[in-house]
């Protein structure tokens, strides 16, 4: 049996990029959730983070204690075509010594709850189609598959495809 632990989520900090390129650098190394390859720094990432813009495109850390475990994101999709504006890309990480608490749904359902104050219409997420326990939960909260892209990732010799999972809020 797993158990549930309650994650504080607040808006991310300039100080929590590191724990952020952490968690997303050992999701890296376990291969299965994101086809990138090799391990990102912080720099990697500060363009990425200043362009979250919090009212707008937020990231989120769940925290429990002073420490950070997960965090979660919301992107543009196609960015500056006005037509879209209303539809976002979520993606969420939680640290491995930290899954299976409940603490990603709770972040997606924080994204969730958070997106008609953002204006988003249409939120979707692109996974791994090998990372079931993603599909598990984003189908719990309400997404439904809207596409397969197969074999457009090569990891380490192997294809696997992209699985395009979306709702309505």
């Amino acid at each position: 049996m797993s158990v549930r632990a309650t994650v504080s989520i607040r808006i991310a900090q300039p100080k929590d990029l590191t724990a952020i390129v952490h968690i997303y650098n050992l999701a890296i190394k376990r291969r299965g959730s994101t086809s990138d390859l090799t391990p990102l720094t912080v720099e990697d990432r500060r363009a990425w983070f200043d362009n979250h813009i919090a009212a707008e495109l937020p990231v989120w850390v769940g925290t429990i204690g002073e420490e950070v475990v997960a965090w979660c994101s919301i992107s543009a999709y196609f960015p500056g075509r006005k037509g879209l504006v209303q539809t976002r890309e979520i993606s969420f990480y939680v640290h491995e010594d930290h899954q299976r608490q409940g603490i990603g749904e709770q972040m997606v359902r924080h994204a969730i709850e958070s997106g008609e104050s953002l204006g988003i219409k249409t939120l979707f997420a692109i996974l791994l189609d090998q990372n079931h326990g993603s599909v598990a939960l984003l189908e719990k909260m309400g997404f439904r598959r809207w596409g397969h892209l197969p074999g457009v990732s090569l990891i380490d010799g192997e294809e696997f495809g992209h699985y395009y999972y979306g709702r309505r809020i």
